[in-house]
């Protein structure tokens, strides 16, 4: 579980985040939404330690990240697995190569070992078959599904997506959602995803933080978004025609 407390967040004079406070549950999926400016991003990146709140608590289950020293946030970092807008896959590395990257940075395990957790992550995003392809020989949708496979390699208890579905089709997003969803039920983490895409709100939007102007305006859940009278959430969400009249249907 991640909490945040009271988190405050500007650059020089312009205030980004004002009292953030909120909860991210083991388990889920955790998605944070908001318009281009909301402050979602600033938010994301001081939960994960990119940024330093001007004030406030990030807590990893009762762990203050921002009075952490350095030895303390390295062995956190550890803990995290990053899933970034782009694949970031190294072109020159196999796919394979490419999911054992973090393995050979931190892991203790032998090479037969970290090649068969590698082995173990691609068949479970399932993608065993191209491990010995390079990144420019498979399609986006296959990309992301390696740049998900190293992300789980150290096993992490946080899962960190930034855009996840960008650049990808409608059906191969849904596949991802499928994905990310089924390995955060599965090995029990705590997943943050910072999304724009209103398909991935509906369909696996456990846990939903909507931030506008800086502000938390409204949290909770993909079915309670039905039913919500928030009038700043509900023009986000139904800006289109083909949600607007999902929300009238479920009337």
């Amino acid at each position: 579980m991640i909490e945040v407390k009271s988190l405050y967040k500007s650059f020089e004079d312009k205030e980004v985040l004002n009292d953030i406070n909120c909860v991210f549950d083991n388990g889920k999926t955790n998605l944070i939404i908001g318009q281009s400016g909301s402050g979602k991003t600033v938010l994301m990146k001081c939960i994960v330690g990119l940024f330093r709140p001007t004030s406030g608590e990030v807590l990893y289950d009762g762990r203050d990240l921002v009075t952490m020293n350095k030895q303390e946030w390295k062995m956190l970092r550890r803990e995290m697995g990053m899933l970034f807008q782009s694949a970031a896959l190294f072109d020159s590395m196999t796919v394979l190569e490419n999911v054992m990257f973090p393995l050979d940075m931190f892991s203790r395990d032998n090479y037969a070992d970290r090649v068969k957790r590698a082995q173990f992550c691609l068949d479970r995003v399932n993608l065993l078959e191209a491990q010995q392809k390079y990144p420019d020989e498979i399609s986006g949708g296959m990309q992301k599904r390696a740049a998900i496979a190293r992300a789980i390699a150290l096993n992490p208890k946080y899962l960190f997506c930034d855009e996840p579905n960008s650049g990808l089709d409608p059906k191969t997003s849904l596949v991802i959602d499928d994905l990310i969803h089924d390995i955060t039920v599965e090995f029990n983490m705590t997943t943050i995803i910072n999304t724009h895409d209103m398909n991935s709100v509906m369909g696996i939007g456990e846990n939903i933080l909507y931030i506008y102007e800086g502000h938390k305006e409204w949290q909770g859940s993909k079915d309670q978004i039905m039913s919500s009278t928030n009038e700043r959430l509900n023009s986000f969400i139904f800006a289109s025609d083909l949600f607007r009249k999902v929300k009238e249907a479920n009337k």
